[in-house]
């Protein structure tokens, strides 16, 4: 099962590996020389269906539980001051994605959305402490019945050109509901009230709308 946001990368892809192939077929004469080009564009669109792959999953949905919004691995926990909505202190929990991480970003809470907006930016490497500060980015708030106000922030990478944000200021949204994706690699912050009980560890790895990064 594949991200809707990839349905047109695939498509092109996909023709452009079938055309090139039939060209080398047609045209390279030395066995050895057709077979390593047809592997290699074989290899290309694997590793594009793996980028938009969108495994279906049971997810845990609890009103107590801050899940993770994405797959990767945990590379930030941190009391910081957050500048761009709260202008207060916040428990920051950022988990970094590589490239061959499951990209569907999701609401790590339930509630009304209160806050949402696109941030135009550089594409500083998605570990870079500055990358959530001028990188482009969206920024997301959601008001939970449990936790009050749960911000995630979507920052692309140096491979991440594109940031989609799904979400929209007034509406009710599900927890583990898709957010938004990033293409190519990047990072999500997760900001929470102070005294929230953190689940994870550093360097720890997490699946979206599965892991449990904070309780009540």
């Amino acid at each position: 099962m594949f991200h809707k946001e990839g349905n047109k990368i695939i498509l092109i892809s996909f023709s452009l590996v079938v055309i090139l192939s039939l060209v080398a077929n047609y045209f390279v004469g030395n066995q050895l020389y057709k077979g390593g080009i047809i592997l290699t564009l074989v290899v290309f669109l694997l590793l594009i269906l793996q980028f938009f792959r969108n495994p279906k999953r049971h997810f845990p949905l609890n009103e107590a539980h801050v899940l993770s919004p994405v797959d990767g691995k945990v590379v930030v926990i941190e009391e910081v001051f957050e500048k761009e909505y709260f202008k207060d202190k916040r428990l920051q929990v950022s988990v970094f994605m590589s490239p061959i991480n499951v990209h569907v970003t999701r609401y790590p809470v339930g509630g009304n959305v209160t806050f949402s907006k696109y941030h135009p930016g550089k594409f500083l490497v998605a570990w870079h402490p500055k990358s959530s500060e001028e990188n482009e980015r969206t920024t997301v708030v959601v008001k939970s019945e449990t936790f009050g106000e749960v911000l995630h922030r979507q920052i692309a990478g140096a491979l991440a050109k594109r940031i989609v944000n799904y979400a929209k200021e007034g509406e009710t949204v599900e927890q583990a509901s898709d957010s938004g994706f990033i293409k190519f690699g990047s990072r999500v912050d997760i900001y929470l009230p102070l005294g929230t009980k953190i689940n994870v560890a550093l360097n720890e790895k997490v699946k979206g709308g599965i892991t449990v990064l904070a309780e009540k």
